[in-house]
């Protein structure tokens, strides 16, 4: 590949004979070839730049659309106008997170819809941002507005420096920083990824994963359109809904090249429930990227086992690593080799320490999944927590080195000055071990929680905890906890409580409800404490907490707060009719948990992922009768079959 900015690439590849298809359902399907990708991005361009666009100026993409998202992304880059791409979601965090990167954009564009339009304006009147909408709003390019895009804008030809995008961190954050992202970088990346992963032009990839996502836009995306891969691409509330469409639809278009991160291999498994897949062969699937939060070796196991009887082979599994800073790949395996893992000794894993090994048996194992070699152009170096590089076999601060690198974050000239040294080397905030070369993460070196493939930091969280009647700040932390055996990060708030549990019970529901709300994350557990342990600088020590959890230190009290919620609960008849067809749906997404008429769904942990699967199946059985963000204002389940019934009357 001779191109060394996107424009290029997207010039080079307008007479490719290769196409996006989007798969909106089952059989509900779009082709795009590659030539008419490069003109609508241009007519977009055009309205762009009829709004007032000029190079360098920022622009917000939000939308729900991934042909939109795409053609409105390309024709911003086309342009030299630089994308900010944002997640929609479904909660009132992905709008107000919106609203503080406009504020600290400046004066940005918004491509988006007439519909996100008035909620983001909605949403801003109540929490004292009209003025920041307003700005956005004078300079919004809708959607529906565009009509003829027969009118190419004007391309402007960008150097390899010049900034291509900003990707904000994924989650929800108070204070979210923005990877700013240069042609340059994203090419750099883009050739040691094809190199390292041996991608061509012969492969076929399909991705559920979110544009909004590094590894959805860039590896799924950008990588693959840059390779000329034929592209199918699936909403990811597609997937959410139908998560069993994924491996029919890599069955049918005999897909080379899948990914997803742990969340979605769980998430699969736990739909499909063992049952069998009629029809199903994936013997075609050659890379399956896992990557985006910590890797579960005992869920890689079970997906494949799984997934076997289907064709699909073992050693199709591609654990990697990367970050947004990286612009995305840092580590590959060798395409073709088995998955491995080691059992390190969990005691032993202490930085500027060599790492401990034990037997698979040993009560102190930890596996931790081999995740590769540096990519070509990339450099990984371990380094003491306060120091230079730390001697071969000891765990360090993972530091990373090359073309593909951010020279920093979106002004923020503090953290920058943290993250990157003299040389280039920045410090990815991961904990890791080289054995032999390949790396192992061992943990984090910054506080960060992995829920569904994104990370949140737990300030931001707390601080949703923390309009909790009685709460204040210091007297709660967030953070991820990993019992023994288990797959992912469990979402866990420790609260300070000095009272009897019949007191905390309703604290521990307000905090579980307003987190749900507002950032749609499921909450595992609220554990009642005696004490916050914090630094001597006052800073709470939330690695203390989760080791006491995991060592099963609120075990008693966790057991009688179950035992206390239960005997709580009312549960009334539901009968025949709406109202007992919309408790099932709400029971069945809400497996493992006790659901009655009155329970708040937020309040026993309806995750964003988990209200999707509610009004899928509600949708299903009373078609277009509710939208989505209805079941916030009916968040009980009689309340919301109430509103169903009055619906279904109506219509």
């Amino acid at each position: 590949m001779t191109q060394d900015t996107l424009l290029e690439i997207l010039e080079a590849n307008r007479d490719a004979e290769r196409s996006i298809h989007y798969l909106e359902g089952e059989h509900d399907r779009r082709t795009v070839p590659y030539r008419a990708l490069y003109d609508n991005a241009l007519g977009i361009l055009g309205h762009v730049q009829a709004a007032g666009a000029v190079p360098g100026d920022k622009m917000i993409i939000f939308l729900n659309s991934n042909q939109q998202f795409i053609e409105g992304f390309w024709g911003a880059l086309a342009g030299g106008v630089v994308p900010v791409p944002l997640a929609v979601g479904i909660s009132d965090e992905h709008r107000h997170k919106l609203l503080r990167i406009a504020r600290k954009l400046g004066n940005p564009l918004l491509y988006t819809d007439r519909r996100n339009l008035e909620r983001i304006g909605a949403f801003a009147a109540t929490v004292g941002e009209s003025e920041t909408f307003a700005r956005l709003e004078q300079r919004a390019v809708l959607v529906e507005n565009l009509g003829d895009l027969s009118r190419p804008g004007i391309p402007v030809r960008p150097r390899p420096e010049d900034t291509a995008f900003i990707q904000f961190s994924s989650g929800s954050t108070s204070l979210p920083k923005g990877v700013v992202l240069t042609h340059g970088n994203v090419v750099a990346n883009l050739r040691g990824a094809t190199a390292a992963a041996r991608f061509c032009a012969s492969d076929i990839s399909l991705s559920w994963m979110p544009l909004t996502h590094d590894m959805g836009l860039i590896g799924k995306h950008i990588f693959m359109f840059s390779n000329r891969i034929e592209n199918y691409l699936m909403p990811t509330e597609l997937f959410i809904r139908r998560p069993l469409l994924w491996p029919r639809f890599a069955s049918e278009f005999r897909a080379t090249i899948l990914s997803s991160p742990n969340f979605g291999y769980r998430h699969f498994l736990k739909v499909l429930d063992g049952r069998p897949l009629e029809g199903l062969d994936l013997s075609a699937v050659r890379v399956l990227f896992n990557g985006a939060e910590p890797i579960s070796v005992a869920l890689c196991d079970e997906f494949m086992d799984q997934m076997a009887p289907y064709g699909l082979a073992r050693n199709a599994m591609f654990p990697v690593y990367g970050l947004a800073e990286a612009t995305l790949a840092v580590t590959f395996p060798q395409p073709g080799s088995a998955y491995v893992h080691r059992h390190f000794d969990r005691h032993q894993l202490n930085p500027g320490a060599p790492a401990g090994f034990v037997s698979a048996d040993s009560s102190n194992a930890l596996p931790l999944m081999n995740v590769g070699h540096p990519i070509p152009g990339t450099e990984v170096q371990i380094a003491h927590i306060d120091g230079p590089a730390v001697d071969a076999g000891c765990v360090g601060r993972i530091l990373i080195r090359g073309d593909n690198v951010t020279k920093g974050y979106f002004e923020e000239p503090e953290a920058n000055a943290r993250a990157l040294d003299d040389a280039g080397w920045l410090d990815t905030g991961d904990l890791g071990v080289l054995v032999d070369g390949d790396l192992f993460v061992t943990g984090r070196a910054k506080e960060i929680i992995f829920v569904n493939g994104q990370n949140y930091f737990p300030h931001d969280l707390e601080g949703l905890a923390q309009q909790a009647h009685g709460l204040e700040l210091g007297k709660v932390a967030a953070a991820g906890c990993r019992p023994t055996g288990a797959e992912s990060d469990e979402l866990t708030f420790f609260v300070l409580h000095r009272g009897s549990l019949e007191e905390f019970l309703p604290l521990a529901q307000e905090v579980t409800r307003l987190v749900n709300e507002h950032a749609g994350l499921e909450v595992a557990h609220v554990v009642p404490v005696k004490r916050i342990p914090k630094t001597t600088s006052g800073k709470i020590q939330r690695v203390a907490l989760e080791q006491a959890f995991v060592a099963g230190e609120f075990a008693d009290d966790m057991a009688a707060l179950n035992r206390l919620r239960e005997s709580q609960q009312t549960h009334r008849d539901a009968g025949d009719g709406i109202e007992a067809r919309v408790l099932a749906i709400c029971a069945e997404a809400l497996a493992g948990k006790t659901v009655s008429l009155d329970d708040n769904l937020f309040e026993i942990g309806a995750s964003s992922l988990t209200l999707i699967q509610i009004h899928e199946e509600i949708d299903r059985q009373f078609p277009g009768i509710i939208d989505l963000t209805e079941l916030f204002d009916y968040p009980t389940v009689a309340l919301l079959a109430q509103h169903v019934e009055s619906k279904v009357r109506q219509s």
